[in-house]
């Protein structure tokens, strides 16, 4: 069993959180602070779960460069106070980094719970079987 550190405990807690106000802000109709806020705890949190050089290496490997630069410069424009096309940017790049995790997390969305449309669409989503009813 892997343990879990206090320090990545705390990372956890910071990426929820982060989380929490960037979905807040949206909310809020792109409040440029709470967004600010919420990417700051959000990319805090996860330099402490994975450690600062695995997150330096993650954003900055050669194929990741476009998403990355798209993620980081949508952080910045919403730090400078243009959220809207902050976020668009910042959406982009979330796509773009974390493409290669969409089927892990579908697969594990379908086989959660016993909900037969949602575990249909998960699983298709997740690239397994394609038929939908």
């Amino acid at each position: 069993m892997t343990m879990i550190s206090e320090i990545q405990k705390l990372g956890a807690g910071l990426v929820g959180f982060g989380i929490f106000f960037l979905i807040f802000g949206v909310l809020l109709y792109f409040d440029s602070v709470l967004l600010g806020f919420g990417n700051i705890l959000f990319l805090t949190g996860l330099a402490l779960i994975i450690g600062l050089r695995r997150t330096f290496s993650f954003f900055f490997q050669r194929h990741k460069l476009r998403g990355s630069s798209f993620f980081l410069g949508g952080a910045v424009l919403v730090l400078f106070r243009w959220p809207l096309i902050g976020m668009v940017c910042e959406l982009y790049g979330f796509i773009s980094l974390f493409r290669g995790f969409f089927p892990l997390v579908f697969g594990f969305l379908g086989s959660l719970g016993n909900i037969p449309f949602l575990t249909k669409l998960f699983q298709s989503l997740a690239g397994g079987d394609t038929t939908m009813v």
